[in-house]
């Protein structure tokens, strides 16, 4: 157990300064009421008289605080052993690693805390525990649920029009995080692409009759999910919806870099 030793007993220690401070203090006594400064110098005792108590008093004072300290280690050490082998040896190797100080006070307060749900010993506040799960969505429902937003890039060349959008979303189905660019397409090449209503993958009102949405799956993205994206994606749109992978970028993952 991490138990800090008491410093040895020592003995009172007679300095000039504890000499000073004794005499000024009788002397403040006796100016405080000058008029009976006689009868009170005539009940003072004397400097050396003062030190011999001081060493006598300095004795019982260590060997009480002693005593006490050794008393509340006794009390919570059997609290300790009150305990199941497995969560005793599980509190020794705590104490030895917390940052609290070593006396019974703060050892009976960790036994205290742990006693009454505060404190997990296998999973104490003062250290770091990572969470080794990612956060997946195994079975979404609808795309806002297995995706979030987290990017807009706006593009327009013409002043009388808003601005078509380029959404970016992200997410993890299981087999890890994909990120999604959803851009508004026209099916005739030669339409504008531009429109007079800001682009959104759900709840557009944008050309639904001359456009179409397309989808890029950046990321590790199996059959099986590319068709979850776009049964999700196209539940929130009437106009048709193309999902797709992008092929550099998973030749570039497979091989560990570029050209």
């Amino acid at each position: 157990m991490r138990f800090r030793r008491w410093p040895r007993p020592t003995t009172y220690r007679d300095t000039p300064r504890k000499r000073a401070a004794f005499l000024r203090k009788q002397r403040l006594e006796r100016e405080v009421m000058p008029l009976f400064a006689a009868q009170i110098g005539a009940r003072q005792h004397g400097l050396d008289e003062e030190m011999a108590c001081r060493a006598v008093w300095w004795d019982h004072h260590e060997r009480d605080r002693r005593s006490e300290r050794a008393a509340r280690w006794r009390e919570a050490r059997a609290r300790l052993f009150a305990l199941d082998d497995g969560l005793r040896l599980t509190v020794r190797a705590l104490w030895r690693t917390c940052p609290y100080p070593a006396d019974p006070a703060s050892f009976a307060d960790m036994l205290h805390q742990i006693a009454v749900g505060r404190l997990d010993p296998h999973r104490p506040s003062w250290i770091f525990h990572q969470k080794t799960t990612a956060r997946i969505t195994a079975n979404p429902a609808t795309f806002a649920e297995a995706f979030r937003q987290i990017g807009r890039k706006t593009t327009s060349d013409e002043p009388t029009t808003e601005p078509a959008d380029e959404r970016l979303f992200c997410g993890n189905l299981g087999s890890g995080i994909l990120f999604l660019t959803s851009r508004l397409r026209p099916m005739d090449p030669g339409e504008s692409f531009y429109s007079s209503h800001v682009h959104r993958l759900c709840d557009s009102q944008i050309g639904r009759g001359g456009h179409w949405i397309d989808i890029a799956v950046r990321g590790d993205c199996s059959d099986r999910d590319l068709a979850l994206i776009e049964r999700l994606a196209q539940a929130t749109d009437t106009r048709p919806v193309v999902v797709r992978r992008i092929l550099a970028f998973a030749r570039t993952a497979r091989t560990g870099g570029g050209s």
